[in-house]
Formats: structure tokens, sequence, C-alpha cells
């Protein structure tokens, strides 16, 4: 009968009740012509729309903000009379005291409005990258107050500039690593355009410090090798000259006190930091810029966590640890020559061959990794992550650091002569670093999209804490919950004893690499720069080319391995 086919719809709670002369045939309704379903669908059509057009917005305010701060640096660099470094520093205290206004605008009212927090994304601001903002943050804090107590001994013939941009600095820093710490992982659903807009001012803003100071870390050492030529040449010592003031006067130079001294050598150890604390605060507001109104549906929230365990690896902490001892006392060789005089070819020969052996390891170990990620022919995470596409996004681009100045050198190298012994250490260290930086990133790229592995254990507790969450909700039949459990138990116990030496090789690899990574990390921050100081390069490009390429390639190779750091934990931890 009609009227019982009627009676058998599911009732809809938003609509009025149909008329009596509805249509009896319900096979033969076209349910995407009902005006619900329009309205719900165009409902979410204009908030996809909404989010691309604020996206798009605020992404073009921090276009415009890059391209004036660029336009401004650029200017001091080459016409320094017309624009010079103050100028640059009093547009960026402009940016940074609007940056302020927003975090503490965001702080003490968006974020406690009603609402205002429904989701935090688990993936977004792990704990090895907030710690990172915090341990950078904390020595680029004390690289200022280095750098205002140099310039309060030297207050006769330096700016008052020079002592207000730092301190604007500390507090900014200050600010923005808390707002990190407690903020990273929200997914505000409120005033969506606005914290976009500030978010990607922010950005910006580090953006154009990161640019400011690879720009001057170039300065800085282009000073030190002219002095290092005029000390060769005239056997007399050169005064310092600070990376920021090139253009000082013979007058203006630091008096042969401690406090100076300290100030100095402090704040040539701790340059280096801040271009990276930098880029990793960019990265992590990114992830907050596209986390603005996102809703985390029940599967992306995970039940279980895994969590870092240092058990089951024997190897890759050992044959890690030998490789970081070694690589210290390489580099300690090579900074005790560097810092008394020119190095010399010995000590070059023997931080070449350091990296000759220990790069051709690290490659092996990292395709080793990638052939076992194809032998588990585990199931790929397809879920939208925007952390882990944005941390694909920094391993490729940071690792175009390192490959682009190796092939500068590949051509240098072989345009000269080859044959030489040292040249033909660099040529291999070139040709090597290439290949483990493609490697590893393919192994790391790869182990990010795996599902974490779980023991048996942990997968059936994580079974019976969902399945009677579905009992609660559906009360579906308690027996064969029971039975399903005991399949699915019975199962991963058998595929797990198959898989567990994989298993213990993805863990000592990516121990090892990890390891690994902490030594080429800390070789270059803290003043090992044997791609300027061997000289082959610098006499085949030019002295103001290489540096360009030195200081753009260099910093993003620190920041490379330091990004590798944080992504072979997580493949460690999801094996």
């Amino acid at each position: 009968m009609p009227g019982n086919k009627v009676s058998k719809q599911k009732p809809c709670h938003h609509c009025k009740s149909r008329p009596a002369s509805a249509p009896p045939d319900t096979s033969t309704i076209h349910y995407e012509k009902f005006w619900l379903y329009r309205h719900c669908s165009s409902v979410q059509q204009r908030d996809r729309q909404a989010q691309k057009a604020g996206q798009l917005f605020s992404g073009l305010l921090a276009m415009n903000v890059v391209f004036l701060g660029s336009a401004f640096i650029s200017s001091m660099i080459f016409n320094h009379v017309a624009i010079t470094l103050a100028d640059v520093w009093i547009l960026l205290s402009i940016l940074k005291v609007l940056c302020l206004c927003w975090i503490i605008y965001y702080l003490l009212g968006t974020s406690r409005q009603p609402h205002a927090v429904l989701y935090r994304d688990s993936h977004a601001g792990p704990i090895w990258i907030r710690g990172s903002v915090l341990l950078f943050g904390s020595f680029s804090i004390l690289l200022n107050v280095f750098q205002i107590g140099y310039s309060a001994i030297l207050i006769q013939c330096k700016s008052r500039v020079e002592i207000v941009f730092p301190s604007i600095e500390i507090f900014f820093i200050l600010t923005q690593a808390f707002f990190l710490w407690h903020h990273s992982k929200d997914c505000i659903q409120v005033q969506h355009n606005f914290t976009r807009c500030g978010l990607m001012l922010i950005i910006a803003t580090n953006l154009l410090l990161w640019l400011l100071a690879v720009t001057n870390d170039t300065i800085h050492m282009e000073i030190e090798s002219q002095l290092r030529e005029v000390e060769q040449r005239f056997e007399g010592k050169a005064p310092f000259s600070h990376p920021y003031l090139c253009n000082e006067t013979a007058s203006c130079t630091c008096p042969n006190t401690t406090i100076c001294k300290v100030f100095q050598k402090g704040y040539i150890l701790l340059y280096p930091f801040n271009t990276e604390y930098c880029l990793v605060c960019c990265s992590v507001l990114y992830v907050m810029w596209k986390n603005v109104g996102r809703r985390i549906s029940d599967h992306h929230v995970p039940h279980i966590k895994p969590k870092f365990k240092l058990q089951g690896v024997v190897f890759g902490p050992l044959l890690g640890t030998i490789a970081v001892i070694i690589g210290i006392c390489v580099f300690m060789m090579y900074q005790i020559q560097a810092t008394g005089s020119a190095p010399s070819r010995q000590v070059f020969i023997i931080y070449y061959s350091y990296y000759i052996v220990l790069l051709p390891l690290m490659s092996v170990g990292a395709v080793i990794g990638t052939i076992i990620h194809a032998l588990e022919k585990k199931e790929l995470d397809t879920l939208k992550n925007p952390t882990r596409s944005l941390d694909v996004i920094l391993l490729m681009g940071a690792a175009l650091g390192q490959i682009g100045m190796s092939y500068f050198s590949i051509v240098a190298i072989v345009a000269t002569d080859p044959r030489d012994l040292l040249n033909s250490l660099i040529l291999s260290h070139s040709v090597l670093l290439i290949f483990q930086n493609i490697t590893q990133n393919v192994f790391i790229i790869d182990g990010l999209h795996r599902q974490p592995f779980m023991s048996p254990d942990k997968e059936e507790d994580m079974k019976e804490e969902q399945n009677h969450e579905a009992y609660d909700q559906r009360r579906v039949n308690m027996l064969e919950l029971g039975q399903e459990i005991r399949e699915v138990s019975l199962s991963y116990i058998h595929s797990y004893s198959h898989l567990s030496w994989k298993r213990r090789a993805l863990r000592e690899i990516s121990f090892f690499l990890v390891l690994c990574n902490i030594i080429l990390w800390v070789m270059p921050t803290f003043g090992a720069h044997p791609v300027f100081e061997n000289g082959l390069e610098k006499s085949f490009y030019g002295y103001s080319t290489w540096f360009a390429i030195v200081n753009f390639g260099l910093p993003l190779g620190v920041f490379y391995r330091m990004h590798s750091v944080g992504g072979l934990l997580e493949v460690y931890i999801t094996a």
C-alpha cells in the first residue's frame, strides 16, 4: 500500500511532515533534489570556499610583507647608503610589535571564546619540535643579550637602535615560544580569517628575520676570512669587526677586556641557532595556519599513541655512538686549527675522509630500510595530515641546500684538477652527499606514511576498547565480539612472529641514522665550514658568488639535519 511505503521511511527531524499525496514509490525519488540536501550541500560548499578565500587572502598578505622586507634587505646589501641596517631593524621592529599584539589578543581573547578550540591535532607540534623551539629560542635570547652587551660597551660609536632592536627581539622570542608551546595543536573554530592573517604575519616576520640573519652571517664570515688573510700577510692581529657593522670605522673596535671578548665569542658561537629558530617557528606556524577551521573526526584521533622506548636495539646505538665520538674528535681537531690559523691540508683530508666513510654507511642503511618497508606490504596511512605533508615538503626543500652546494663543488673540481688528493676527496664527498640525502629522504618519507605498528597485546586492548564503545552504542552480540577479537589476535601474533626481525632492523637503522644526523648537524652549526675555507670553490666562482651560494645552502643543510632527526624518530617510534 502507498501509505505503508511512506510510513517505512526514516523520520526527518529537520523537515516538516510529508503530505498525504506523496509519491508511493520511494525508489524513484531523487534524494539529491531534496531542499535539505541542497541546503546542507551549499553550506558545506560555502564553508570550503570561505576557507580557500581566507587562505588566499592571508597568503597574499604574507607574500607582500615578505617582498617588502626582502626589498629593504636587498637595498641594504647593494646600496647601504640609502637604506641602512637601522632602517631594516625599524621595519622588522614594527612587524614584531604587530605580531606581539596579535599573539596577546589570541591568548587572551580568541582562544578563550566558547567553542574556540573544539579539536586539537595530535600530530601537530610534537614534543621534539616544541623542544627545539625552546632550545633554539633560549640560545637566540642569549645571543641578543650578548649583542646588547657588546653594543653597550661600544655605545660611543653605535646607534641606540642596536640596543632597542635586540630588546624587542627578546620579548618577541619569549612570547612566540610560549604561544607555540601551548597552542601549536589548536584547530581554532572562531575568527578564521583574522587568525589566518595573524599567523601568516608571524610567518612572514620570521622569514624576514631568517633572511636578515643569513645575509649578516655572510658578512660575518667574510670579515673573519679577510682578517685571517690580513694576519697571514702582515703578521699582526687585526681587530674584530661585528657582523652587523662591516662599515664601522677602525676606532669602533672591542677593547682588550675579558667581558668584551666573551660577548664576541658568545655571539659567534650562538649565531647559527638564530637562523634555525626562525625556520622551526615557521614550520610550526604553517601547520597551525592549515589547521584553522579544521574539524577532526574520530578516526583521526589515535586510541593508543606509540611511545619512545629504547628496547630491542643494540647495533644502531653502538655504531651511532662510535660515529658521534669520532666526529667530535675530527671536529675538535679542525676547530683548533681553524681558530688559530688557516686549517692545514692534513686537517681537510681527515675531515673529508670522515664524511666519505660515514655517508656510504648512512646510505646503505637508508636503502635497506626502504627495502624492508617494501617487503612489509603494510597499508599506507592516507588520512589527511598537514604536519606530515609539511614534513615531506621541508625534507625535500631543505635537502636542496646541500645538494645544490655539492653540484657547484663537483663542477668546480672537474673543471680544475680532479686528480689531486684533496680535490678527489671533495669530489667524492659531494657525490656521496647527494646520494645520501636522496636515499635518506626516501626512507623517511616512506616511513612517515606507514601505519604505526603495535604488538598483539596492544592491538587486542585497542580492539576491546573500540568494541566496548560499539557495544554501548549499538548493543552488539558479545559472543560474536569475543570471537572476532580472538581471530584478529591470532592473525596478528602470526604476522608479528614473521615481521619481528624487520621491525628490529628498522629500529636499528633509524636509531643509527638519528645519531649520525646529530653529529652532522653539530659540526657545521658550531663553526666547521670547510666548503668555504678550503679555497677551491671560492677561487673558481669568486669571493662574493661563493659566499652567496654557501650562506643560502649551509643554513638549509643544517636545518635538514635537524629536521631529519625528528622524522627518523617518528619512523623509529612507529616501528
